[in-house]
């Protein structure tokens, strides 16, 4: 029987959406069926087995799309099973470190802790100065927050791989 899994993600300049495609990759390498789709183009979620959801953070928000597919999806996310990443923190060190131990925003977790997401996670971002326009140019200034793509890949990759695995266990169901 095939698994099939909905990455779902809402992104600003495209490093998240870059971040959602990696892990449909592996997820496919793996032999799982991975749709990857904008949060805001999602259809029908009973056609899946599994959720994948994420979206780049901004000002200590998710992105728009991402946070309502969160809100309206909330009684079938919570019958799947569910993976959660954030992509934000620019910079080097740890991502969870470099935002002060935050994994979610605070309009988001009272539904988050009622889907009960197998994983949690805060991967680092990129942030290209070229495509931003001023106000995100002087936010990430006044915040010190350097520009430059600081996305682990091997990471990503390794928390996609270990949905994967739990997926063929029947441990993610």
């Amino acid at each position: 029987m095939e698994t099939r899994v909905l990455i779902a993600y809402g992104t600003k300049y495209g490093a998240t959406a870059e971040i959602a495609e990696k892990i449909g990759e592996v997820l496919r390498e793996a032999g799982l069926t991975a749709d990857v789709l904008r949060a805001d183009r999602v259809g029908e979620l009973g056609v899946y087995d599994a959720v994948v959801v994420g979206s780049g953070v901004y000002i200590g928000r998710w992105r728009k799309e991402a946070a309502k597919f969160v809100k309206d999806n909330e009684q079938a996310l919570a019958t799947k099973p569910l993976w959660v990443f954030s992509s934000g923190p620019t910079g080097e060190g740890d991502p969870v470190e470099m935002v002060q131990g935050w994994r979610l925003p605070s309009d988001l977790q009272p539904i988050v802790d009622h889907v009960q997401p197998r994983d949690i996670v805060v991967f680092h971002g990129a942030a290209d100065a070229s495509k931003m326009g001023r106000l995100d140019k002087w936010l990430l200034k006044n915040v010190k927050a350097p520009t430059g793509d600081f996305r682990d890949w091997d990471v990503i990759a390794a928390w996609a791989g270990d949905i994967a695995a739990a997926l063929q266990a029947g441990t993610g169901a």
